[in-house]
């Protein structure tokens, strides 16, 4: 089977996570695709298949080579819950000419608009009928580990090391490497399959922190309020406003870091703010928080003590310090890329991955593309030769000796 055909199969699974559940899978409709996955690996002859009790699954090829590296290959089953995430309604494009596509639904997928699609020109097109996400980011990891899996088990001649396989839940609410069982997924070192174009190696993410600003004001009468109130809302706005305008995601690129207000509510008496701290460089990222520590403190000293509380939470770290004394990882993957005629690049993720928390857990965990587009949204797609070369990039990461 190929992997879009596994694929098409996995996008009819709802896997939305919810982060306001306490839940470990967040959303009982994760276990569903969990459980259809580790009877699918046990079908394959993935005896060890398993779904653990907070809907991770795991299994294992034993090796059939000495002296061959464990290595793991994980990917994410749930999928956002920002836009509509169900009933997904795939449909093929056969050779597509490049230009602009008119979905079922009536909306129009662009490459003016998302020039990342102009790629795939000549290919067999993956997209949705417009009204939801397609799932590609990450059923279309998962559908590539599970078809390279199969390659290996049916071709015995193919000599390769143990290969680890984990699946994981909530990755998109941040939660996926939470519970993940470093120590019993054996592998020494691992790869997320969770990414963008083929030929993407990602080693370099966000240092990442949580910054909530809780202001507290002094509500009386309007009419009797001068030299009294303190609109805590609008001391809300003061802070927003002293943070550089410049640096917000909208304004920057590349390794440039930023602040990013997510969320704010108010009224006189109290207000809060949410926002994300960004940034590639661990010195700059340590200055941002105090930054925002600091835009409190003068706040604070103009009306008073107590007035605006911040609290800061480091969320992950940037991997390159941990992978960079390992980069034959990197190269490993390089070489597979090459093997499948496909010219290798890198480029620092302006986000995280479940990868950077396991890299810090003591299992390294650079991340490689999927082939999938326009992710987190409903002109989302991926082209089926990309899913071919990606299964065949992960087939030559565990042997050598692969030729499809």
């Amino acid at each position: 089977m190929r992997a879009y055909e596994r694929f098409l199969n996995y996008v009819q699974y709802d896997t939305a996570s919810d982060e306001s559940s306490p839940t470990c899978p967040s959303t009982k409709k994760q276990l569903v695709l969990a459980e259809a996955l580790a009877a699918e690996m046990k079908a394959m002859g993935i005896a060890d298949a398993r779904v653990d009790a907070n809907g991770y699954v795991y299994g294992s090829i034993p090796a059939n080579a000495k002296n061959r590296p464990s290595i793991g290959l994980i990917a994410h089953m749930d999928v956002v819950d920002c836009v509509p995430s169900a009933p997904v309604k795939p449909a093929i494009i056969e050779d597509y000419d490049g230009g602009a596509v008119r979905l079922a639904g009536g909306d129009v997928l662009d490459p003016a608009v998302f020039p990342a699609v102009a790629a795939a020109k000549g290919k067999r097109l993956i997209v949705t009928d417009g009204t939801t996400s397609l799932g590609a980011d990450d059923k279309a990891g998962v559908a590539e580990i599970m078809t390279a899996c199969e390659i290996l088990l049916s071709r015995p001649e193919l000599k390769h090391g143990r290969v680890c396989i984990g699946f994981t839940p909530d990755e998109e609410i941040g939660r996926g490497a939470d519970r993940f069982d470093v120590a019993g997924f054996g592998a020494s070192y691992a790869y997320t399959v969770d990414g963008g174009a083929v030929g993407g190696i990602n080693y370099e993410n966000f240092n990442a922190a949580s910054g909530r600003v809780t202001v507290r004001g002094r509500s009386v009468h309007p009419g009797s309020a001068k030299n009294i109130m303190l609109n805590a809302s609008l001391v809300a706005a003061e802070f927003i406003g002293l943070l550089p305008p410049a640096e917000r995601p909208e304004h920057t690129e590349g390794y440039e870091g930023f602040f990013h207000l997510t969320g704010m509510r108010g009224e006189e008496e109290q207000a809060s703010l949410d926002y994300i701290i960004r940034d590639h460089d661990r010195v700059r990222f340590e200055a941002r928080k105090e930054q925002f520590q600091d835009v409190a403190a003068y706040l604070n000293g103009k009306y008073g003590a107590g007035t605006v509380e911040v609290e800061i939470k480091d969320s992950y770290y940037n991997m390159r310090e941990m992978i960079e004394p390992r980069m034959e990882i990197v190269r490993r993957a390089e070489a597979a890329y090459r093997a499948v005629g496909v010219e290798p690049w890198s480029a620092p993720i302006r986000g995280g991955t479940d990868g950077a928390r396991l890299t810090f857990m003591g299992l390294p965990t650079p991340n490689l593309a999927t082939g999938g587009m326009n992710c987190h949204g409903r002109f989302e797609c991926v082209a089926v030769e990309d899913m071919d070369a990606m299964t065949d990039v992960l087939v030559h990461l565990l042997t050598d000796e692969y030729h499809s």
